[in-house]
């Protein structure tokens, strides 16, 4: 990294290592492995940005009350964030709470392909436990007051001696529609909707957008006014996760499901886009990003965006000379550059994210 000229680099702590039973004892192992992590990348002049959930809730308090679908979570989230701050925060300036927040509760509570694997119908996955329809709305509700609960603590306990950041992450496409068509457009806003203002419209306008409202219905738990109040706000930054675009076309027959999930309630068909796009390597779409940070400025306002995953993915046995990167790379960095020059958004950095596929 050093040889590179990186000046950050973003990690995940393990909830788990730091705090093998999600509460009580400190692993000193796991803290002396963060220490000794965040020392060496502060030795080099590398700023550490740390994350506090990447898709690993402890398995202890998911046996003990069900992880993010209880209410309790939100405390034990708390204090280990407390014991992150305390012990890494002289040196971690940015603090990001849920890596993929969107992605997590559809993954893990929907369609179950991620731990803690739960869903039911219409989920293609067989689990052996959960409910599609309502646990994945359940657990961002959750995610979300442990997310402010965090930040509240922060801004209370650390931030005016430590002097850093809070921020939340999200996953985005950015959607298209499929036809010019009035119905398409809409379902673009709806997609917009489920995927990103899930989370962006109570931390920004306190509630739920209206077409979760609408289309979710009483599955959707509701805000006391307090919990509106301390979750509004609750971050300095957005963290956005982006690496392609999608077409979106109205499809209103899901709502006539008997089982719904947030997938049928979004009413929507996804297609990749372009529609003969490479099933090895993402389309490259500069504008597509640019589009995006574009919509987060209009619809949420001019808040500091930091893009945590940008990337191109290759064959597992690719060569080095790895020119589609090079491709790729170039691209969207010139679309920042075109989203910072003409529309004056407030993006602080750019980490890239590669893979193999």
């Amino acid at each position: 990294m050093v040889d590179t000229g990186l000046e950050a680099y973003r990690f995940s702590i393990s909830w788990s290592r730091l705090i093998p039973n999600g509460r009580g004892p400190v692993n000193v192992k796991g803290l002396q492995y963060y220490n000794n992590l965040i020392n060496e990348l502060i030795k080099n002049g590398i700023e550490p940005h740390a994350t506090l959930h990447h898709y690993d809730p402890p398995q202890t308090l998911e046996d003990e009350y069900g992880g993010w679908l209880n209410r309790g979570i939100v405390k034990d989230f708390t204090a280990y964030a407390d014991i992150c701050f305390r012990e890494f925060g002289d040196r971690v300036l940015y603090w990001t709470t849920v890596n993929e927040a969107n992605v997590f509760v559809l993954g893990g509570y929907d369609l179950g392909f991620v731990p803690p694997q739960r869903c039911s119908a219409p989920s293609p996955f067989n689990c052996s436990k959960g409910n599609s329809s309502t646990e994945p709305y359940l657990a961002a509700h959750n995610i979300l007051l442990a997310h402010a609960a965090v930040a509240n603590l922060y801004k209370k306990k650390y931030q005016e001696k430590q002097h850093g950041l809070v921020g939340f992450n999200l996953f985005n496409y950015w959607f298209v529609p499929l036809t010019n068509t009035t119905e398409d457009i809409i379902a673009v806003q709806r997609a917009n909707d489920f995927y990103f203002g899930w989370f962006m419209h109570p931390l920004v306008y306190r509630d739920y957008p209206r077409s979760m409202k609408e289309n979710a219905g009483s599955r959707l738990p509701a805000f006391t006014s307090s919990e509106s109040k301390q979750v509004k706000g609750s971050f300095d930054f957005i963290g956005l996760n982006f690496y392609n675009a999608m077409s979106v076309k109205d499809q209103p027959s899901s709502l006539e499901m008997e089982h719904r999930d947030p997938a049928a309630d979004m009413a929507i068909e996804l297609i990749p886009f372009p529609h003969n796009a490479s099933k090895f390597e993402f389309s490259v779409t500069p504008w597509a990003l640019k589009g995006l940070l574009e919509y987060v400025k209009e619809a949420y306002g001019n808040t500091p965006i930091y893009i945590h995953e940008n990337g191109q993915r290759t064959r597992q046995n690719s060569t080095l000379e790895d020119w589609p990167r090079v491709k790729s790379l170039n691209a969207y960095i010139g679309s920042v550059l075109d989203a910072i020059r003409f529309t004056h958004a407030d993006l602080r950095n750019v980490f890239l994210w590669f893979e193999h596929g």
